[in-house]
């Protein structure tokens, strides 16, 4: 896999493959219809925005917190937003930033987890979620950043809408942010224009969530927002943003507490400023230009036509530019050096499905079983094999399915003993342990994304899934724990199982499943086996 891996719901690595999720006109909750009532209009600085009604909530759509990147603003840091006289319609989600839009989804990530709608460069827009657009409130801001592998996703997917978060006094904001070629694509001469206007070099993506972070901050106020009490959260690819985010100094001071769903700071190395050049250049000449002129020049379709196709050029991630992320995230994590915010982190009991059938096989012969282990654990194979049963296919299949869903757990608990040695912020892990229904459920099982609409509340956005009442109220049970995070940095609150936080020692896990428990990370014989891995150089990772 790549380094980031992302959903939009769903994601791929930093340079992977994707699918994500939209908006489903029928629902009210996720499309304004002819019959929607006009929210209270609120003035921001650029200008008067009427928003619509949805539910309890008033929801603005498609704000623009930037110019659009276009022209020659296309691989330029975000350039101010503009104003407008009047009041401007706020009421439908703007253009996803340009990809490959895939209404249906692909795999596990059906229609709800993929962006619907067309695909511009003209994309810097965010929408906000609030129940009382009143600037004489004070509310909890948070501030989404979807995932899809740093080449899809969007802040209008159906499983983001927040409406439902609001209405438990709460502001939530869903951003869009340039990916792909338009948000990681770095050459010479593009580095060379950076430092003569001060910018840092590539890494537009998340030069705009700052800048959106930063849009926020000023205006955030007149929705009823707290623009000192902002949690920055994203799953898959935007929980590896966030993590850049937290180390970045051009981040410094944007948010108060942290949420990463489905994706850790180190789970490839990150490319460096040299690397991502030469991927650049590459893929310029591939265009039979290295003239920024004439790139620039290209329609986004003309540009993006075969760009993927050659396997050396897939340096489309966030990289160590040395300015606004001075080097890999793991390795800024001192102290000092990051900012100490309260974390919420997990992982998805099968998050590795989405990307193979290995985990979910139905069978697997004792050859392959044997060389599975011995390619990940070396000298150390025996030690796992006596771990893990494999007597009988039925065994060897349950065992790959669980050695994948321990190594994201061995993963999960080396992050957390970083955090707990560095930190001063208190980190509270989780593991989804809960299958979502589904015609496909027992192939992908708790795969990579699935949380999303129980974290939402958006499980209505599927209704051909079936959610029954057990879901509706694993749903409602962890939109608590999310919003007393959000508004206070601890999950914990009055008539929920208690959420510990991670300890010195041997850190606990949060199993959000029909019963709500934490439980030890993993089994003593079973942490101590991945400890010995750990040591012996290996690196367990959630995919």
């Amino acid at each position: 896999m790549a380094r980031r891996l992302s959903g939009g719901a769903a994601g791929a690595g930093r340079a992977g493959v994707v699918a994500a999720a939209a908006l489903s006109a029928s629902l009210l909750l996720m499309a304004p219809c002819h019959a929607a009532q006009t929210a209270p209009v609120v003035r921001i600085l650029q200008g008067s925005l009427a928003g619509i009604e949805q539910g309890a909530a008033n929801a603005y759509l498609g704000i623009p917190y930037a110019a659009p990147p276009i022209g020659r603003n296309r691989w330029r840091a975000p350039q101010p937003a503009p104003y407008w006289q009047g009041i401007r319609p706020a009421k439908r989600f703007a253009a996803n930033c340009w990809q490959v839009i895939t209404p249906s989804g692909s795999g596990p990530w059906t229609h709800e987890y993929a962006p619907q709608g067309r695909a511009s460069e003209d994309c810097l827009y965010l929408n906000i979620w609030t129940p009382a657009p009143d600037p004489r409130h004070r509310m909890p801001v948070l501030v989404w950043i979807p995932g899809g592998g740093f080449v899809s996703g969007s802040g209008s997917v159906d499983l983001y809408n927040g409406a439902r978060f609001a209405t438990q006094g709460i502001v939530v904001v869903t951003i869009n942010y340039r990916v792909g070629l338009f948000g990681f694509f770095v050459t010479p001469a593009l580095a060379a224009q950076a430092a003569r206007e001060h910018e840092p070099p590539g890494n537009y993506g998340l030069q705009d969530m700052i800048a959106a972070l930063q849009w926020v901050h000023r205006n955030i106020a007149a929705f009823g927002g707290d623009p000192n009490a902002i949690t920055v959260g994203g799953q898959s690819a935007g929980a590896m943003a966030v993590h850049d985010l937290i180390v970045s100094p051009l981040a410094t001071g944007l948010f108060q507490r942290a949420i990463v769903q489905s994706g850790l700071a180190d789970s490839e190395p990150v490319p460096s400023l040299a690397e991502a050049e030469k991927a650049g250049a590459t893929l310029a000449r591939s265009k039979r230009t290295d003239s920024l002129a004439a790139l620039r020049a290209l329609t986004p379709r003309e540009l993006t036509a075969g760009a993927l196709a050659d396997k050396q050029v897939p340096l489309l991630v966030p990289i160590a530019d040395g300015v606004l992320l001075p080097a890999a995230p793991e390795t800024l994590l001192t102290p000092g050096a990051f900012a100490d915010v309260p974390i919420l982190a997990g992982i998805d009991a099968d998050e590795a499905t989405a990307f193979s059938e290995g985990p979910l096989v139905n069978s697997m012969s004792q050859g392959a079983w044997k060389a599975l282990l011995a390619k990940s654990f070396g000298a150390l194979a025996s030690r796992f094999a006596g771990l893990y049963p494999a007597g009988n296919p039925a065994e060897r299949a349950h065992s790959a399915r669980q050695l994948h869903r321990d190594l994201g757990l061995a993963a999960l608990y080396l992050w957390g003993r970083v955090w707990n040695a560095h930190a001063r912020g208190p980190a509270y892990l989780y593991l989804f342990d809960h299958l979502e229904p589904g015609p496909q459920s027992s192939r992908w099982g708790m795969f990579h994304s699935s949380e999303l609409p129980y974290v939402f509340g958006t499980l209505d956005a599927a209704p051909e899934r079936h959610p029954t009442a057990v879901d509706e109220a694993l749903s409602a049970r962890l939109m608590r724990y999310w919003v007393d995070f959000v508004k206070s940095g601890n999950p914990n609150g009055a008539g929920l199982p208690a959420w510990p936080v991670v300890g010195p020692s041997d850190p606990e896990v949060m199993v959000l499943a029909a019963t709500l428990e934490p439980r030890p990370v993993l089994p003593p014989g079973k942490l101590e086996a991945m400890r010995a891995f750990i040591a012996s150089g290996g690196k367990p990772g959630i995919f």
